[in-house]
Order: structure tokens, then sequence, then C-alpha cells
């Protein structure tokens, strides 16, 4: 019966997929980014340019502490 909830999208192993309509879930790091863009830039930097910073941000913390992010947070 897994299997069923896995190919009809119903199941716990959704976290990461995309919702419909092609929009990239965002985590809380994306969210605190948009936030941040439109509160002190007036959200000139656009979703893609924030995905690249907190993957970079992510990737950096990952190296300097060898512990890896939460995905909730940042995935």
């Amino acid at each position: 019966m897994d299997f069923i909830k896995k190919a009809s999208g119903s199941g716990s192993g959704t976290a990461n997929q995309q919702p419909a309509g092609g929009a990239p879930q965002q985590d809380y790091g994306d969210k605190a980014a948009n936030m941040l863009d439109k509160k002190y830039n007036g959200g000139k930097l656009g979703e893609a340019k924030l995905e690249k910073i907190t993957d970079g941000l992510r990737t950096g913390y990952e190296k300097a502490t060898g512990n890896k992010v939460n995905p909730k947070i940042s995935n």
C-alpha cells in the first residue's frame, strides 16, 4: 500500500518535492532571505539569486562545522 501512496504523491516521502504548479517549495532559510530582501532591498534580488545565496550559506556552514543543516531549515 505504501507504493500507492508514494505514486499518488500522498505520503510521508513528499517533504522535498515541488508542489503542483511547478513552484519550488520554500524552506525557512528561503523565506527568511525573501523577507530580508523585501524589507531592506525592495525585493530586487529575485528568487534565483536568493536561492544561490542560501545554498552558499548552507554549504559554508556544513564545511565549517561538519554538521548537516536540518532540511526543514534549509534543503
